[in-house]
Parts: C-alpha cells; structure tokens; sequence
C-alpha cells in the first residue's frame, strides 16, 4: 500500500504564501497522475490541483487557478503545491492522493492544515 504524508501547512496572513510537500512511499508513484485535495470545516474534500505522471500537463480548480502551482519530483516520490496570494477561503486541511482517487493500495494521509487570517 502507498503511505502518503503532507507537510508544509501553517497559519499565513491573507496574501502570504506556503509550499506543501507531500512524500509518497513504493514504487508506483512515478506511474500515477497526482493530485491535491482539501477538505474545509463542514464542507465536502474537493479537487484543488492535479498533475500528469510525467508532469508535463497540470489542472486546477478554477477557484485557484493564477495563485497555486502543483509540480512534482519523480526521483523524490513528492509533489508539491505552491500556494500564493493566499484568501481566508482557502483554509482547509489539504490532502494529496492520485488523481482521480481513489486507486488501489493509495490510503489517504493525514493531511496538512492550512490557515489563513485576514
């Protein structure tokens, strides 16, 4: 089974910005379309970004798209989410997982929190 683990949440004022990481174990990783998710207080996890095994071909949520930059580092089983021009709705627990999940063997991670204060 593939263990994921987020990091890079924090608390950042509205404008800031923060990177994730999320480091995959196994050997499969390289083979799969990757993706970030986030899941808000009372709210249903949602799409936020996703990227191409290869990496050459990325998406986003349209609420996002200009601000966050999803890339990865096959060699480092990780991919990252660099999050700019942080808003208050952009709070949430932010997840990665392949894209689409869910695929066989990938359990979701603990995700990572991130906060964003006016």
């Amino acid at each position: 089974q593939v263990q994921l683990v987020e990091s890079g949440g924090g608390l950042v004022q509205a404008g800031g910005s923060l990177r994730l990481s999320c480091a995959a174990s196994g050997r499969t990783f390289s083979s799969y379309a990757m993706g970030w998710f986030r899941q808000a207080p009372g709210k249903e996890r949602e799409f936020v970004a996703a990227i191409s095994w290869s990496g050459g071909s990325t998406y986003y949520a349209d609420s996002v798209k200009g601000r966050f930059t999803i890339s990865r580092d096959n060699a480092k089983n990780t991919v990252y989410l660099q999050m700019n021009s942080l808003k208050p709705e952009d709070t949430a627990v932010y997840y990665c997982n392949a894209a689409p999940p869910p695929a066989t063997g990938w359990a979701w991670g603990q995700g990572t929190q991130v906060t964003v204060s006016l």
